[in-house]
């Protein structure tokens, strides 16, 4: 049985003390080093290259039950993540999939198919990548169990989530159109639905038990 994948709330406070010190005294300045030729710049890492084709910079559009959003993927910033995203898309995954979770003034969480046997198909973990960019407002992150648990489900930062980024959420992409459609899902039914129902039910359960979730319509590869 698939473990429940859930984003796990921030728990207490983060305590940040400043402290002060007397300056240090000024020391007699040493007579300037002489020149030398300046150092080449160290070149940029490269981006490993996609073994699923994906290109390193990429936008999806998905049609969504509340209108259009735009998600502008970087290789770069996750590629492991951003290269499962792109196969998940390019395999319709996400067609009428819902927006099973919204934490109002979180995230909203996504990923789980509407045909049980695609989520199945899906259900193969992928390697962690190293968090090198915020979770702030629209960033598009996989949702993960632990380490090395990723797979399909997803949110997306409905304000800045800090915390999470020393978890090890790795972003992977950020909403660039559309955040007011994300903004507008509805939320009535919180963190209710199951997900091991959802996984082993899709949309059968969705709909009996949830019908006024928001969802997918479409989400395709665009220019």
């Amino acid at each position: 049985m698939r473990s429940s994948i859930a984003i796990p709330l921030a728990a207490g406070l983060l305590l940040l003390a400043g402290c002060s010190s007397a300056p240090e005294p000024k020391k007699e300045s040493a007579p300037p080093p002489a020149p030398s030729p300046a150092e080449p710049a160290t070149p940029k890492a490269a981006i490993p290259p996609s073994k699923v084709g994906a290109p390193d910079v990429f936008k999806v559009k998905m049609e969504t039950s509340k209108g259009p959003v735009v998600i502008e993927v970087h290789r770069e910033w996750a590629p492991i993540g951003a290269d499962r995203f792109y196969e998940l898309v390019k395999d319709g995954f996400f067609t009428e999939a819902r927006f099973f979770r919204i934490v109002p003034n979180f995230i909203v969480q996504f990923g789980l198919a509407a045909d049980p046997k695609m989520t199945k198909k899906w259900d193969k973990q992928i390697a962690d990548d190293p968090v090198s960019r915020t979770n702030r407002a629209g960033s598009v992150t996989f949702a993960t169990a632990g380490p090395g648990t990723r797979t399909s489900q997803i949110f997306i930062n409905l304000r800045s989530n800090m915390m999470l980024d020393s978890q090890g959420f790795a972003p992977f992409g950020q909403v660039i159109e559309g955040m007011e459609a994300i903004e507008k899902l509805n939320s009535e039914y919180g963190e209710m639905p199951d997900q091991q129902a959802l996984t082993a039910r899709g949309n059968a359960y969705a709909k009996e038990k949830f019908p006024r979730l928001d969802f997918i319509k479409t989400a395709t590869i665009v220019p």
